[in-house]
């Protein structure tokens, strides 16, 4: 089957199942609705980027393609079938980068071999197939350095590369992350979206990712999904990331600046008064 090419990625290939469709979907918290009508679709090798300020729903969305939370409407269909309360292994997940207790004994191989045999009951007794495949983990996330050191001990870049490798010892087809750049620099940055990056196209794995910054992925990214003030909008990066487009989505005058090689949003109100939206933020 043919592929089809999306800004520069390999997008297909042509008719294969949708990883994730989405499909008249809404949220609500408590007897608020967070937002409602959501149709999306995500093909094989496609970068889908979440955005908006907190309290928006974007982790809550993440978790319910999970089959961790319920939508308060509509259906989810994971790889072509409806989401499961259990789980799937072709399902991928990169959690907020939260730096492991220092006193955490797990070394670094170890971590990556719950992604490989953590969902086994009993004693962990890895395989020779399983140590091969951590090693070509280790390999794959750059971790040989530092890969039999205890986790606790390693930088919040480290930890963050070996949760990647976690998320990928299924070779999901669909990988979610969740803020996985906060609190990197930038040298962290740019390896884990490399990593992310070169899974998707290698494997045509589609890709949703939340994030408080558009700008170390806007060259990746495909489609973004910006949800705000209860509403929400979706198309690429040029037909979202407009001042017009924002100020409407907001409901109030919003200014999408650039600064070199850098967006800024200037001027998005508050989500809410429990979750501030850092104004004058690079995209907030």
């Amino acid at each position: 089957m043919d592929a089809v090419e999306h800004r520069g990625a390999r997008v297909g290939p042509v008719g294969a199942t949708p990883p994730l469709v989405i499909r008249d979907a809404a949220l609500r918290r408590g007897d608020r609705e967070l937002w409602a009508g959501l149709d999306l679709t995500v093909e094989p090798g496609e970068l889908v980027a979440v955005l908006g300020p907190s309290g928006t729903g974007k982790t809550t969305l993440l978790r319910a393609i999970l089959g961790l939370d319920a939508l308060a409407e509509g259906s989810i269909e994971v790889l072509g079938q409806r989401v499961r309360a259990r789980g799937n292994r072709r399902v991928g997940y990169v959690p907020q980068q939260r730096p492991l207790p220092r006193e955490t004994s797990l070394r670094g191989r170890d971590l990556l071999a719950l992604g490989v045999d953590g969902h086994r009951f009993g004693l962990p007794f890895p395989r020779r197939d399983d140590r091969e495949r951590i090693d070509t983990l280790v390999d794959a996330v750059g971790a040989r350095e530092f890969a039999d050191r205890p986790v606790g001990t390693l930088s919040g870049g480290e930890q963050q590369r070996l949760r990647v490798g976690q998320a990928l010892a299924d070779d999901p087809r669909l990988l979610l992350c969740d803020e996985p750049l906060t609190s990197l620099d930038l040298a962290n940055q740019q390896a884990i979206i490399g990593l992310i990056d070169r899974h998707r196209r290698e494997r045509d794995a589609a890709v949703m990712l939340v994030t408080h910054d558009i700008n170390p992925i806007l060259d990746t990214v495909d489609r973004i999904l910006y949800i705000a003030g209860g509403r929400f909008t979706l198309g690429t990066p040029s037909e979202v990331l407009r001042s017009d487009v924002l100020s409407d989505l907001y409901g109030a005058r919003v200014y999408v600046l650039s600064a070199g090689d850098r967006l800024v949003v200037v001027g998005a109100p508050d989500a809410d008064a429990a979750h501030h939206h850092h104004d004058d933020e690079a995209l907030a």
